[in-house]
């Protein structure tokens, strides 16, 4: 008789109906309120050099609206039937990438219907392509909010989210035809994904990865993106290597080496303003080039000496103080680690040879390996002093030893290339 007894609100009981109301009050409400805000900054820019455009508040109110309850219906269909198969009602991570590509797809599609139908309303000319554009980055920023984690409604952090970025990057004037637009999508998702199938990544991490790629690849070309791709390819194939070691002494990376959308962007923020500064500004394009390249060799010589560092038999040193130090304690060293990051930021270096992108082969792999190697020991400078005092996290610290990679590689350059 046990089977019969009532333990929790059913599929379409007065209780489940009663919370589905409060819900949905809750959830026009939030949406209200980012519309408000949306709205009140378009209204405040009027009086300044700078503008809020109306079609990139309806592109992100269709992204909220016609994409996340989309996305909505799909993660209710999914519980639904994990709780007719009477397993727990808690939402499974297998539901949300699904939920999460929804929302990607019906977004660019209604976002792109608004934009058009508000710029034809208004009668002001904005390209086609400009607006996939928009309506791609939207939607992408927008499914990477509703992935990750948080106390925020998702229909205050989608809406803003996406807004912010469709605004900046209509700012920038910026844009590219369709169909480039939609293969560079396709092909971020699907690295993104395959990341995420050998639990390298987790949704968010996709997703961020996802929006990285469909940025680098439009305001570059394609190699940037491969020179990144090989950092996480490296970086998570490293995360794995002798990982119940470093798990037994409490060294390894967390969530069994998965990573999440923090780890993306704290690593590859730099590269990503390197290669947006690289498409507006092409008279520059050497310079940047040559700080996109010591960015990544810093966060891939970094990660290296992290993961291959740690395994070292040999006594790490504190690198401010050259004493002895214990095995993982924020700016310790080993020579193992030392090595691996100099062999990693070569890595990055060579990969300009071998796909005939540089005419000066040695300058551009002694500069970004020394590029790499210098940022990767400012990480560990920075781990040992502001780190260990609670002034940065471990995040804040690769974001700043990125930019340090990139500035030591591009006054190399200036001074012995330019």
């Amino acid at each position: 008789m046990q089977q019969f007894l009532y333990k929790k609100p059913l599929p379409g009981s007065r209780e489940m109906l009663s919370n589905d109301i409060d819900e949905g009050v809750n959830t026009a409400r939030s949406l209200a309120i980012s519309v408000f805000l949306l709205l009140l900054i378009s209204s405040v820019l009027e009086f300044t050099a700078y503008s809020f455009p109306l079609y990139v508040i309806g592109s992100c109110i269709a992204i909220s609206t016609f994409g996340s309850s989309a996305a909505t219906f799909i993660r209710y269909r999914k519980k639904l039937q994990i709780l007719s198969e009477k397993e727990s009602d808690e939402e499974h991570e297998e539901c949300l990438l699904p939920s999460s590509i929804v929302l990607l797809g019906i977004g660019i599609i209604t976002a792109y219907i608004a934009a058009i139908w508000i710029t034809h309303w208004q009668g002001i000319g904005v390209s086609s392509n400009m607006i996939f554009f928009l309506a791609v980055i939207g939607s992408v920023t927008g499914a990477l909010f509703e992935s990750i984690p948080s106390k925020i409604d998702n229909n205050i952090s989608v809406p803003l989210g996406s807004g912010m970025a469709m605004w900046m990057f209509s700012s920038f004037g910026y844009s590219v035809p369709v169909q480039e637009m939609f293969l560079a999508l396709i092909f971020s998702l699907v690295l993104g994904y395959l990341a995420y199938k050998t639990k390298i990544a987790d949704i968010s991490a996709l997703l961020g990865a996802a929006l990285l790629g469909v940025l680098v690849i439009v305001f570059s070309e394609i190699f940037w993106f491969i020179l990144l791709l090989t950092f996480f390819i490296l970086g998570g194939a490293f995360t794995k290597y002798k990982y119940k070691y470093k798990e037994s002494i409490g060294l390894a990376q967390s969530e069994g080496g998965v990573r999440s959308y923090e780890n993306v962007f704290s690593n590859s923020t730099a590269a990503l303003m390197l290669a947006i500064l690289y498409g507006i500004y092409p008279q520059y394009s050497e310079l940047i080039i040559f700080a996109y390249l010591g960015t990544v060799a810093t966060a891939t010589g970094d990660t290296l000496a992290s993961e291959i560092g740690t395994t070292a038999q040999s006594q790490p040193i504190m690198i401010t103080t050259l004493k002895p130090a214990a095995a993982g304690v924020d700016g310790a060293v080993t020579v193992l680690g030392e090595i691996a990051a100099l062999l990693g930021a070569m890595v990055i270096g060579i990969l300009p040879v071998i796909f005939g992108k540089v005419d000066s082969i040695i300058p551009v792999i002694l500069i970004t390996t020394a590029g790499g190697f210098l940022g990767t020991n400012v990480d560990s400078l920075l781990g040992a002093t502001l780190q260990k005092r609670g002034m940065l996290s471990n995040s804040g610290v690769n974001f700043v030893a990125t930019f340090a990679g990139a500035a030591i590689s591009a006054i190399l350059y200036l001074i012995f290339i330019f």
